[in-house]
């Protein structure tokens, strides 16, 4: 017998293995284990075991039949078949979380989509994907604004605050030096006159206003306020700093409510669409106030 050294059946015993030195019996034994496929009976290999050394081919079956071929409708190992997508080779880059499939053969992930997003994310968005900003970063851009114009105007403005400032500080000691209590007539007029003062005052602290945000927004999209903010004004549906067109709707708005607004009793009507206006981004899907809609415009983060 040609056969390799191994433990094989016992002839003499089959419940028990012996093993063949490739020569001869020795006289080791041990209890026999399951039969392995390889093994025929009286613990000589089956004809179709592969010889020692000898590589096993692809397909081979042992214990009697015959090796499978693939069929023509069957798909050959290692390739795609007719309903997968196809396999990236190896070392080659792995498709990145919401690039097109066709790139790369994969399933393609779940796109975001405006409006929407995931846990943690501003689900607030332009069409394009820029996140909107958030009320209180206009609020604050909108004082730091304030602020400056306020201080930039006062060479047109400052003659009228001072005669405000005068005539409420005269109706003060008046009142301080009178002996009567003055009536509601005598207070209300007193008060008037000063705040007259204050009318062309707002009005042109207005105009300032409407012209800085002009130039800013038009030339760099956001103005000093928003910038120190982060955040910028641009078409809802265009990148990028708006058209003078849409800054002029947006600003020229803002300065009709302010000139209408000193108008009296008008003024007390305004004032509530003025309110509304700066309110107005706290429920609106967009995040737009109404000189936005008006002008087609959004305020987004930088």
């Amino acid at each position: 017998m040609n056969f390799p050294a191994g433990w094989y059946d016992d002839p003499e015993h089959p419940t028990q293995q012996r093993y063949w030195d490739g020569n001869v019996w020795t006289d080791e034994r041990r209890p026999r284990e399951q039969p392995s496929p390889y093994q025929g009976q009286y613990g000589q290999p089956k004809q179709d075991q592969p010889q020692y050394g000898q590589p096993v081919q692809h397909g081979q079956v042992f214990g009697g039949g015959q090796a499978q071929k693939p069929a023509s409708d069957r798909p050959v190992y290692g390739q795609p078949g007719p309903q997968q997508p196809p396999q990236a080779q190896y070392g080659q880059p792995q498709p990145q979380y919401g690039q097109p499939a066709q790139q790369h053969g994969y399933p393609a992930y779940p796109q975001q989509q405006p409006g929407y997003g995931y846990p943690g994310q501003n689900r607030f968005t332009t069409p394009d994907g820029q996140p909107l900003s958030g009320w209180w970063r206009r609020v604050l851009a909108r004082v730091i604004d304030s602020v400056l114009i306020f201080f930039v105007s006062l060479p047109l403005t400052g003659y009228f605050w001072m005669k405000y400032l005068n005539d409420y500080t005269d109706n003060v000691e008046r009142q301080m030096r009178s002996t009567t209590p003055p009536t509601f007539s005598e207070m209300l007029n007193s008060s008037m006159s000063a705040v007259a003062w204050t009318i062309p005052a707002a009005i042109l602290t207005a105009v300032v206003m409407f012209a800085y945000e002009y130039l800013m927004l038009t030339k760099k999209g956001a103005t000093i306020g928003k910038s120190a903010a982060g955040i910028a004004v641009r078409l809802r549906d265009v990148p990028g700093a708006a058209p003078g067109a849409a800054i002029a709707k947006r600003a020229g708005m803002g300065l009709a409510l302010t000139v209408l607004g000193a108008v009296p009793i008008l003024g007390s009507l305004l004032g509530i669409v003025v309110l509304l206006n700066y309110l107005w981004p706290l429920w609106d899907d967009k995040k737009q106030a109404l000189w936005d809609k008006v002008a087609g415009t959004n305020v987004v983060r930088t």
